[in-house]
C-alpha cells in the first residue's frame, strides 16, 4: 500500500513538473499557434490589413480612442483589420487570437468593454455608426514563431493591447483597458461595471491611509483630465517621483497597495502576472502611491502607482466622473524596446 502512495505521489510530481514546464512555453506558443491560424483565414485583401513588418512605425502607434477620432486627430485611419470585416469562422479565430494574450479575467474585461459601445449607441442616440462594437482592430507584425521575433495589437474604443516578442521572450506593454460609463446608470444592463475592482481597490487603499499619510499621497485636490502619460509612445512623468512611498506604508496599507497592482498583473496569463507580481515585489520598496481629487465615490479622481521600471495610472473624471482610462506602461520595455536593445547588442 505504501509503496502504491509513493508511487501514485511520484506520478503526481513528475504530472505537476511538466505542467509547469508546459505553463512556462504556453503564452508565446499559444499566441503564435492562435496567430498563424488566424491569418490562414484571410483572404489576401484581408491579409494586407491586417499584416505589418515587424520594423513598421506603425508597430509603436497606439490609441484608445473611437476609430473616427483617430483619423480626426492625426489625419489617418486607424490601421488593422477590424471585425467588422470578418466573417463568422475568421471572428472566433480572432477572439482566439486575443483569449491567448489575456487571463480569463482579462478577456471577460476587454469583451464587456467592446459591448460598452452598444450602451453609448443608445445613449448618444449615435445613428452614424461611431459607436460600434465591431469596430476593434488586429494587427499581426512579423511573423508569428514560437522564437522568433514578431507583434500583436488589439485596438479599438478603450482597448490598446501590445504584445512584442524577440526572439522567443515576450513584453506585454503597454495595455489600456477603458470603461465608458464606468457603471451603466439606467436601462436593461443598469449596475454593469465594466472595472470595478481598479476603482474600488484605489479608494479602498487611499482610504485606509491616516490622515498624516494623506497629506502626502493625495498630490492635488483636483484630478487632471486624463491619464498623463496618455498615448504618447514614451512613457515618462515630470519630476521626480510624489505621492507617498510604499515604504512608509504599514502591513496593511501594504497588502492593499499589492491586490491593487495585482488586478493590473491579472488581466494576463499566468506566467505574464507572476512576473509581473514578481516585478512589483522586487520595486516595492521603491515605489510611489499618489492620489489627486476627491476621496468619496462619485467625484472625480486619479491614482498612480510609480516605480523605477512600470507605472500604473488610472482616472476616472469625464462623462460627470463615470469614463474610466487604466493603463499599465513598463517605462523601460514598452513595445519590448529592451528586449530588442539587448538582441541587437547580442548580436553585434
Amino acid at each position: 500500500m505504501r509503496s502504491t502512495i509513493l508511487r501514485l505521489t511520484l506520478a503526481g510530481a513528475c504530472l505537476a513538473i511538466l505542467a509547469s514546464a508546459y505553463a512556462r512555453l504556453s503564452v508565446q506558443h499559444q499566441m503564435s499557434d492562435a496567430a498563424k491560424q488566424f491569418l490562414a483565414s484571410l483572404e489576401d485583401e484581408q491579409r494586407a490589413k491586417g499584416t505589418f513588418k515587424f520594423e513598421d512605425d506603425e508597430r509603436e502607434f497606439f490609441h484608445f480612442i473611437p476609430a473616427e477620432d483617430v483619423a480626426k486627430r492625426y489625419g489617418r485611419p486607424r490601421k488593422g483589420l477590424p471585425f467588422m470585416e470578418l466573417t463568422s469562422a475568421q471572428r472566433h479565430l480572432a477572439q482566439a487570437l486575443i483569449a491567448s494574450g489575456l487571463s480569463q479575467q482579462g478577456y471577460l474585461k476587454a469583451n464587456t468593454i467592446m459591448s460598452l459601445d452598444d450602451v453609448l449607441r443608445i445613449l448618444e442616440k449615435d445613428t452614424v455608426g461611431r459607436r460600434n462594437p465591431d469596430k476593434y482592430f488586429i494587427s499581426i507584425f512579423g511573423e508569428p514563431s514560437e522564437t522568433g521575433t514578431w507583434g500583436f495589437r488589439f485596438e479599438g474604443h478603450h482597448i490598446s493591447l501590445h504584445f512584442s516578442f524577440v526572439k522567443g521572450k515576450a513584453a506585454y506593454s503597454p495595455t489600456f483597458f477603458g470603461s465608458n460609463p464606468a457603471e451603466v446608470k439606467e436601462g436593461p444592463r443598469k449596475g454593469l461595471r465594466a472595472l470595478p475592482r481598479e476603482e474600488d481597490l484605489g479608494r479602498e487603499l487611499v482610504s485606509a491611509l491616516t490622515a498624516d499619510q494623506q497629506k502626502v499621497a493625495i498630490v492635488t485636490d483636483k484630478a487632471p483630465d486624463d491619464i498623463l502619460t496618455s498615448a504618447d509612445r514614451v512613457a515618462a512623468l515630470k519630476g521626480q517621483p510624489n505621492g507617498l512611498a510604499a515604504s512608509k506604508l504599514n502591513a496593511k496599507q501594504k497588502e492593499l497597495l499589492k491586490n491593487l497592482v495585482d488586478e493590473y498583473a491579472n488581466n494576463f496569463p499566468e506566467e505574464v502576472a507572476q512576473a509581473r507580481k514578481a516585478q512589483f515585489a522586487k520595486l516595492a520598496p521603491q515605489a510611489y502611491f499618489a492620489w489627486a481629487g476627491v476621496t468619496a465615490k462619485g467625484g472625480p479622481h486619479y491614482y498612480r502607482v510609480s516605480t523605477p521600471d512600470f507605472l500604473i495610472e488610472y482616472d476616472c473624471t469625464q462623462n460627470q466622473s463615470n469614463h474610466i482610462h487604466a493603463m499599465w506602461r513598463d517605462l523601460k520595455n514598452d513595445f519590448g524596446r529592451d528586449l530588442l536593445k539587448e538582441h541587437y547588442q547580442t548580436s553585434h
